[in-house]
């Protein structure tokens, strides 16, 4: 079972199309499996870490900090969901679980992204102005509000999951609407995934950067572009991830409205679903790599930590490099490398 066999929309006049030979050869199945089982550990591994760092290693958290435990969580319940994909469980509960940690880890991952895009505009273009929302108290508050927004937006996914026959008798979990309801719940889920994924976070988040690029071309410090190094890697990411899915989902929505109705398209938009799934899964495990290779606070903390844990050589000479450069990194300018 691939994440197609619940997120791709079935089409009621395409029933009489041949199915891709490719997709049922069984070799592809157990390259699936394996794919979800690894990209499963990897973000296990990563975003553990990511959140061990975040909680215990850094004391004085601020406004980007709750950010970004928030995205590391949002990537973890994500990755929960893979070993349910893989194994296939056949069973009503595992079904709804995996609609509802997929849908979850969609529009908080988008919605943590995005406002930790404001958050870094705020901090650049408007220092001045900004210092008293980019507070501690206020991320927490948009955190909650940003997972209370998720959970309301993934709720109807999950009332609607349920187990269908297919044609070789075998459960396969697909969102079950009722019958003169369907057209409207379908444009709906899709809708709702575009609107956050596309229509919305995507042009908050270039919005914001194109800002951000513009006031630090005018700096002369260089030093200033760690400023937004970090964050501006995640999004790219997340452009990279999550935009090829999107554009897939409209795609089907033109389905609906009978545009693009044919068997050819029908089978091309399948296998872009069944590619794009794989890309957009991917972007769980990827985050903690960016924080090791592009997060300097990040990195320097997870580095400290391990030094007093295998009494590495930093032990000795790191805690007095590692507070002159904190003590640089906060200095009283106005772009701060928080990461």
């Amino acid at each position: 079972m691939n994440m197609s066999d619940f997120v791709t929309y079935d089409y009621d006049n395409y029933t009489t199309c041949e199915q891709d030979p490719l997709s049922e050869l069984s070799d592809v199945s157990v390259v699936l499996q394996v794919l979800y089982y690894v990209l499963f550990g990897l973000s296990l591994l990563g975003n553990i870490t990511v959140l061990w760092v975040l909680l215990w290693c850094i004391k004085r958290k601020t406004m980007t900090d709750v950010c970004l435990l928030n995205l590391a969580m949002s990537d973890l319940i994500l990755a929960i969901s893979l070993p349910l994909w893989a194994y296939n469980y056949q069973s009503l509960a595992s079904c709804k679980l995996m609609t509802g940690v997929y849908q979850l880890g969609f529009y908080s991952g988008t919605l943590f992204v995005t406002s930790m895009s404001v958050d870094r505009y705020l901090a650049i273009v408007h220092a001045v102005a900004a210092m008293r929302a980019r507070t501690l108290r206020y991320g927490i508050i948009a955190s909650i509000t940003i997972w209370v927004i998720a959970i309301i937006m993934a709720t109807p996914h999950v009332i609607f999951a349920s187990l269908e026959i297919d044609e070789e008798d075998t459960f396969q979990c697909q969102p079950q609407y009722p019958e003169d309801w369907q057209l409207f719940w379908k444009l709906q889920r899709n809708f709702s995934e575009n609107t956050v994924g596309l229509f919305v976070c995507l042009p908050i988040m270039v919005f914001c950067y194109v800002k951000i690029l513009v006031v630090l071309s005018k700096a002369r410090n260089s030093n200033k572009d760690k400023a937004v190094k970090l964050i501006f890697t995640i999004v790219c990411v997340l452009v990279v991830c999550w935009v090829p899915y999107n554009v897939t989902v409209f795609l089907q929505t033109l389905q609906l409205f009978e545009i693009l109705h044919n068997c050819v398209a029908l089978k091309t938009i399948n296998s872009a679903m069944g590619f794009a799934e794989i890309i957009a899964l991917s972007h769980c495990c990827i985050n903690p790599v960016i924080y090791a290779f592009v997060g300097e606070k990040f990195r320097k903390s997870l580095s400290k930590e391990l030094g007093k844990y295998f009494c590495c050589s930093y032990q000795s000479r790191g805690p007095l490099s590692y507070r002159d450069t904190t003590d640089r990194e906060t200095s009283n300018t106005p772009v701060r490398s928080d990461y």
